[in-house]
């Protein structure tokens, strides 16, 4: 599984103005904020962002600077591909060494939608097993076995929260190496990709 919240997208409108300085062409922007504060490309920007995004990324480096803010909570074995991506991205996480015995370990601590009964049982144990260690822990912060236990048991289906901030030039690269992924979990990051102000135009600009 994959949660996508608290999307924010920023800084359109210097992005498209620094689109123009090579030409000096900035009496023709005609983009503006609508009643709810989102910028909206007028025909002049929208065409010149287009031309620049599918003449490749020497070109279009404004959208370099257009940025979004995004959290994600994702299972550890997605992490460790997303984290493919670190030039031009940010991430703060929850942290599984500070926060592990905070709270009680259960099923939806975990992606385990794709389990079938035999690894719902392993799981179910596992996470029994957890708990009892979770608790010793909490009872006796000097046991440092039953934290150690924690930490190296902890399966890669579990759930971590990241705050990630990148740009659009980013989600060009992962789109088109993760839309035909496996895991389902990059399906639905790609959606989410595509459902960002201006994506087809500027996103998905490779033929």
């Amino acid at each position: 599984m994959i949660k996508i919240e608290r999307t924010s997208v920023m800084n359109f409108e210097n992005a498209i103005r620094g689109a123009r300085n090579p030409l000096n062409s900035w009496a023709r922007m005609d983009s503006e904020y609508d009643e709810d504060g989102n910028y909206i490309l007028g025909e002049n920007d929208l065409s010149l962002a287009i031309r620049l995004a599918k003449a490749g990324n020497d070109h279009r480096k404004f959208l370099r600077q257009i940025f979004v803010s995004v959290d994600i909570t994702a299972p550890l074995y997605w992490w460790k591909e997303f984290d493919t991506y670190k030039v031009g991205t940010v991430a703060n996480s929850c942290s599984t060494m500070h926060k592990i015995h905070a709270k009680a370990f259960e099923r939806d601590d975990f992606s385990c939608d794709r389990l079938d009964e035999g690894g719902l049982r392993a799981l179910d144990a596992l996470i029994e097993y957890l708990e009892g260690e979770r608790v010793k822990f909490c009872e006796d912060k000097n046991n440092k076995q039953s934290w150690h236990n924690m930490i190296q048991l902890l399966p890669s289906s579990y759930n971590q929260m990241r705050t990630v901030t990148m740009n659009y030039e980013n989600l060009i690269n992962m789109y088109y190496a993760r839309k035909t992924h496996k895991l389902a979990e990059w399906h639905t990051y790609c959606d989410w990709i595509m459902s960002l102000p201006y994506a087809n135009e500027l996103i998905a600009v490779k033929n």
